[in-house]
């Protein structure tokens, strides 16, 4: 057991060098699965109490896990300010004592006994209370009271509440608020989003207000608002609630109607975002003006790793003041800036911001009015910075040839590559040559490319295909909306022959093609030899 329990330890110091506890999920996953082995495999313990079989291992498992990690999670809210290490380690010690007693009682499936938990291992304690399930419907008083019942109990564990999916009037919002306020000394996340929903403005208003107070001064991790119509009012509604937060790690403000006024608002409710690491905002009427209040967060957030800000209907004046704050978190692994009218200056902006960003994992940069000159400054700066990235994004920016050997290099410099999107863009045959040309060698984790609606004829796709489809951990290629050849299908149907559904479909594929000033698709699609000798000095390069 004490192997256990040193392995479970260094996994929990590995994983969570930002924050020891809570372990995430995929991680107590990891304990159950290591806990069933020890349980169910020839160990020096087993020769001595003997083994379990595979299902009661499991069963035995999940109950140790989840009664370890009630006992942890107890223990670090009663002294929240630690790094979490004393929780780790409680969690591991707790977990390996109760996996030796279960293995001391022996098999409760020998002799054709039925395999039940022991008695005397707890009972696991729920941490999450979930209503969101089911069908989106209006809550009325009574309902509610009967949902909420769970959170009456005295002495419940739930830190986590997620009222998601079901809209609250006056009458279930009275009901709700003594429970909530209640137990707001031991919750840690809230999830309001959508919970007001058909409801009338001046109802929906008053309902935030009685929660906002109802959850005032509880120290809370994560956020969640989305999906409110807040506007301004909304935002002040929840005044109370947001001004008692300044430990808040996470925040979501989806689909809000954050307008530049309800920008404002947000910026000067919280009274400090230094611990924020997640911060989205999406499908928003934030605007110019708004994304300067939006960038004040963000600049006073310097921990923050994952910034959300996509159909935002921010232009130049506004990326130019968000990226500039971007630049101060050098923390970033996620950036999500789709879908708004950037245009070449916030671009080039944000490309000077990315110099310091070598954590950066994944970023989305499309349909941004990039064009070649802001994409060329982007991938340069991503080349010599961001080594770990796995998700590049550039679709609907119009970049052409001109930009394809600078995307290509940066690409070929990018091995932990994971997912390339360059759809609705002009690369036609020859940029995409470049960028297969930049695929071909390494990149083992590859698992999706998209280059569709590129003006991509027979020759790019062949060559795109050929690159990809013996890639280890490659998906699907995506290249619809192109020129390309019946014939040129065909191929492509021969490279795919032992994959077929790793090739996306190609059912607005125009064989047809389009006019163009060098001559007809037959002369594009027939003539290799000419295409190859156009391109012999379209070399990846280093240097670009």
């Amino acid at each position: 057991m004490g192997t256990m329990e040193t392995e479970t330890q260094n996994v929990q110091h590995r994983s969570f060098s930002i924050k020891l506890w809570p372990p995430s999920q995929s991680t107590r996953l990891t304990l159950v699965e290591r806990m069933t082995k020890n349980l169910s495999t020839p160990s020096v313990f087993s020769k001595k109490y003997g083994l379990l079989s595979q299902e009661e291992a499991m069963e035995n498992s999940k109950h140790i896990e989840d009664s370890a990690f009630a006992s942890a999670n107890e223990h670090y809210e009663r002294e929240p300010d630690g790094d979490g290490s004393s929780a780790v380690q409680l969690y591991a010690k707790e977990a390996s004592k109760l996996m030796l007693e279960v293995l001391k009682r022996g098999s409760r499936t020998q002799n054709g006994i039925e395999a039940h938990v022991p008695e005397d291992v707890p009972a696991p304690r729920e941490t999450f209370f979930d209503i969101s399930r089911g069908r989106r419907a209006f809550i009325d008083a009574e309902e509610a009271e009967d949902l909420l019942k769970p959170l009456s109990k005295p002495g419940n564990s739930y830190a986590k509440i997620c009222f998601s999916n079901r809209s609250f009037g006056l009458e279930a919002a009275h009901i709700a608020a003594p429970i909530l306020a209640s137990i707001k000394g031991q919750l840690t996340e809230v999830d309001l989003s959508d919970f007001i929903a058909g409801r009338s403005e001046d109802e929906a208003i008053e309902v935030m207000n009685i929660f906002s107070k109802a959850l005032e001064g509880c120290i809370l991790r994560s956020l969640n608002l989305s999906d409110n119509a807040l506007g301004e009012k909304g935002v002040r509604a929840f005044d109370a609630l947001l001004k008692s937060q300044s430990n808040l790690e996470e925040l979501y403000l989806m689909n809000d109607g954050i307008s530049e006024e309800a920008a404002q608002a947000v910026s000067e409710l919280i009274p400090s975002t230094e611990k924020l690491k997640i911060l989205h905002f999406h499908n928003n009427m934030t605007g110019d003006e708004g994304a300067v209040f939006i960038a004040k967060v963000v600049e006073g957030s310097p921990a923050l790793l994952d910034f959300r800000c996509s159909s935002t209907r921010v232009g130049e004046e506004g990326g130019i003041a968000l990226v500039e704050a971007l630049g101060k978190c050098s923390n970033l692994k996620k950036i999500d800036l789709r879908d708004n009218m950037f245009g070449v200056e916030a671009g080039v902006a944000l490309s000077k911001a990315l110099s310091s960003h070598a954590g950066l994992t994944e970023i989305y940069l499309s349909y941004l009015n990039l064009e070649n000159e802001g994409a060329i400054a982007l991938v340069d700066a991503l080349k010599e910075n961001a080594p770990l990235l796995e998700v590049l994004d550039m679709a609907g920016n119009e970049i052409t040839l001109e930009a394809a050997p600078a995307l290509a290099a940066c690409i070929a410099a990018k091995e932990s590559l994971t997912k390339l999107n360059l759809s609705e863009n002009e690369l036609k045959d020859e940029g995409t040559i470049l960028i297969a040309r930049a695929l071909e060698n390494g990149h083992k984790q590859l698992k999706e490319v998209d280059l569709s609606t590129n003006a991509m004829r027979r020759a790019g796709a062949r060559v795109l295909a050929q690159a990809v489809v013996n890639k280890p951990e490659f998906k699907l290629l995506t290249i619809n909306g192109n020129y390309i050849s019946d014939e040129g299908i065909d191929e492509l149907k021969e490279i795919f022959k032992k994959s077929l559904d790793l090739l996306g479909p190609l059912d607005e594929n125009d064989p047809e093609g389009e006019d163009d000033d060098q001559g007809s698709n037959e002369d594009e699609d027939d003539n290799e030899d000419g295409l190859g000798s156009q391109l012999k000095n379209l070399e990846v390069s280093e240097d670009n």
